[in-house]
């Protein structure tokens, strides 16, 4: 039998999807696939494919027919093509359209988007079309299982991604990283993410807000880039809010463990890295009940609605006075990360639905 090949296409490159295709693509060739990564070359930079065992196709992140053409000639030969997110859904799609003998294409959602208007009836076109022409969707969510379902999937799944946990250990309320971000007697809480609205940091600062009453106030740290930046900045300085934005950081896993609570303030996320880390850790998570964080979370975190910052900043406050609290949620949390799917198990669903497609 001929050695199964297949391509891996990223668009935009989430960090879930990228963190998944860089586990994939290791643990596929390991398992004697043939792997091609198609994706923007900074992406290589930062999760090395090539370092996986991967060939890699720098495909640029602006689309076109050019774009299309490169991937094309990087899926001949292919058995699976594997699109990860919407944007390379809609590249891998183009690319293998009219085909004599087009490999079967598999797509996963991450994530969903949240855009309104004329461009929000565009995304659910290309959403259709794009689900339409996969074989098999395979969703992060049960959410996005039902929702590839109501655009018209003929084969929508369930398949957990679980992002490998932090190779360099890690130690809790590590004294060296509170210093250098200045919480040595005070509280540490820790946000992660880029700086886009999606990412509900208005209500987090209107949080902070609250907490300025607090004897010691506690100090939060936002790691992540992105637009909103500025304008973030300027409302913690107007407002005099002990918030500190740190930029996008390599030792996000050092720094959340030596936070005292984790906050996750996202208008929706699937199965988000964030609360996998915490968890995984041990560090008391509050996160918004939003898309399948409670799916993911279960009752090892507090959970509050989307928008309320009141029930936020409650939340983080009852943590924050009740040390019992917070142990039983550390505990609860490794306990209910023990339930994931491994990175082995992941690895293995996918590859199962690759021979299932290929008739292996």
């Amino acid at each position: 039998m001929t050695q199964l090949r297949t391509v891996q296409v990223l668009g935009g490159g989430s960090a879930g999807g990228s963190a998944h295709v860089r586990s994939l693509a290791s643990g596929l060739v390991a398992r004697g696939v043939r792997v091609t990564v198609c994706a923007p070359a900074e992406l290589d930079h930062a999760y090395d494919f090539r370092g996986a065992g991967a060939h890699f196709v720098p495909v640029p992140r602006p689309g076109g027919p050019a774009t299309v053409a490169m991937l094309r000639n990087a899926c001949i030969g292919a058995d699976v093509v594997h699109a990860h997110g919407l944007h390379a859904s809609v590249r891998a799609m183009l690319a293998l359209a009219g085909g004599v003998r087009a490999p079967a294409l598999v797509t996963t959602w991450h994530t969903r988007s949240h855009v309104e208007g004329p461009r929000g009836g565009l995304v659910r076109l290309l959403e259709r079309r794009t689900v339409r022409a996969a074989a098999v969707v395979l969703g992060t969510s049960s959410e996005l299982v039902d929702r590839a379902r109501r655009r018209g999937a003929r084969d929508a799944r369930l398949a957990p991604v679980t992002v490998p946990a932090s190779r360099t250990p890690v130690c809790l309320h590590d004294g060296k990283a509170r210093a250098e971000l200045g919480a040595v007697d005070r509280p540490l809480l820790m946000a992660v993410g880029a700086l886009v609205p999606e990412r509900g940091y208005g209500m987090l600062l209107d949080a902070a807000r609250v907490w300025r009453d607090l004897d010691p106030q506690p100090l939060l740290v936002i790691a992540g880039e992105g637009p909103e930046r500025a304008t973030l900045q300027r409302r913690i300085e107007a407002e005099g809010l002990a918030v500190r934005l740190i930029g996008r950081r390599d030792d996000v896993a050092e720094l959340l463990a030596a936070a005292d609570v984790a906050v996750l303030t996202s208008r929706w996320e699937a199965r988000s890295l964030l609360a996998q880390e915490a968890l995984r850790l041990g560090v008391p998570l509050v996160a918004t009940a939003v898309g399948g964080v409670p799916e993911l979370v279960g009752d090892a975190a507090e959970l509050v609605p989307w928008g309320d910052a009141e029930a936020l900043a409650g939340a983080v406050r009852g943590l924050l006075e009740d040390a019992d609290r917070r142990m039983d949620l550390a505990a609860a949390g490794r306990v209910q990360a023990g339930t994931w799917p491994t990175e082995d198990e992941t690895i293995a669903h996918v590859l199962s639905v690759y021979d299932e497609l290929s008739g292996r």
